[in-house]
């Protein structure tokens, strides 16, 4: 069964995003599926609300909103979803876009509530139109992600390009969301997707995967999504121990919760013993590591990481630099998602 077409909504949360914001929309309305797009200026400094005004195509589906004050992306994306119909809900980052044909492939079975595709990662300075490029073919290959799969996909690793199943940009049923009274956490400016995504799988979404392509994610050093401050990594491990309070949730789902929050922890004592040492000096880093095992452990092993690293980068064992391939995909590499 196929599903009604002109179904969905747009959102983009933007923050001085003047340079981007354009193609962005541009590949939203050229979907017949969107029947909205809704930009919300989160607090731009830039000209971000009047480039985002002279995208519109003339067809009534645009909208932007401005807030004064940076309130972050997820009381953005919130303010865009109590403030739209369709009954589906499609988030865009303002510096990504859309490929031609994303929501044809979405919509081709009704067997969801959420439902993403591949993502094609683009390195900023591989190409000067990110949007000519073409993704190969990707096999189908549908799935479902299970609560467990979804957590231990968020994991990363060190030395490991990233390519956690957070970032992942399905299309949301808003019947769903309204079901459960789902909606982003405000006071996440890390993580909030993941977050959402896991409290809906715990309370039962069907969520599908397909490993086609339809989204283009430019990788950027400046990204606001890479400078997190330390606190926001406090705020995800919180948000882990707040989903273990979910009660349906059976033993091996609180395992693995327990072990991604456990994860997340320990990113923020590395994190913040070395903005420590940077405010108050080694004595009072020192003081903080070994105030507790749970401290010191994760300080030890992460800076004799870092220090490890930075030998054999000395002696030529590994470059200094991560390379980043210009064009690789999110889901692209594991058996089910092969070129045909």
């Amino acid at each position: 069964m196929s599903m009604t077409k002109s179904e969905v909504c747009v959102i983009i949360a933007a923050k001085n995003a003047a340079r981007t914001i354009a193609v962005a929309i541009a590949s939203a309305l050229r979907e017949p599926e969107v029947a909205e797009v809704v930009v919300v200026d989160d607090g731009s400094t830039d000209n971000t609300t009047e480039v985002a005004r002279a995208a519109d195509d003339g067809s009534g589906r645009l909208r932007v909103m401005r807030l004064d004050v940076n309130r972050g992306p997820s009381f953005a994306r919130n303010a865009a979803i109590a403030g739209s119909k369709a009954p589906f809900i499609s988030i865009l980052d303002a510096d990504d876009f859309f490929l031609e044909g994303r929501f044809r492939n979405l919509f081709a079975a009704a067997d969801w509530d959420f439902a993403a595709d591949n993502i094609m990662l683009i390195r900023d300075d591989a190409t000067s139109d990110a949007t000519k490029i073409v993704a190969p073919d990707f096999a189908a290959d549908p799935e479902f992600l299970d609560f467990e799969r979804f957590v231990e996909g968020n994991i990363s690793r060190r030395r490991v390009q990233r390519g956690e199943l957070g970032f992942l940009k399905p299309v949301i049923s808003r019947a769903f969301l309204d079901r459960h009274r789902l909606r982003y956490d405000e006071s996440l400016r890390l993580g909030e997707d993941y977050e959402l995504y896991a409290r809906a799988v715990a309370h039962g979404a069907r969520f599908k995967v397909i490993r086609s392509c339809g989204y283009g994610a430019i990788v950027r050093a400046d990204s606001l999504s890479g400078r997190h401050k330390t606190q926001d990594l406090k705020r995800l491990a919180d948000a882990d121990l707040a989903l273990l309070a979910i009660d349906s949730l059976p033993e091996g789902s609180k395992a693995v919760l327990r072990r991604h929050e456990r994860h997340v922890r320990d990113k923020y004592r590395l994190r913040n013993f070395l903005d420590v040492k940077a405010e108050r000096g080694l004595a009072s880093a020192a003081a903080y590591a070994f105030a507790s095992q749970s401290n010191l452990v994760p300080i030890v092993q992460g800076v004799a990481s870092d220090k490890l690293e930075a030998l054999f980068r000395r002696v030529g064992l590994v470059s200094g630099q991560k390379r980043v391939p210009p064009l690789r995909f999110l889901m692209a590499g594991t058996s089910a998602g092969k070129e045909r």
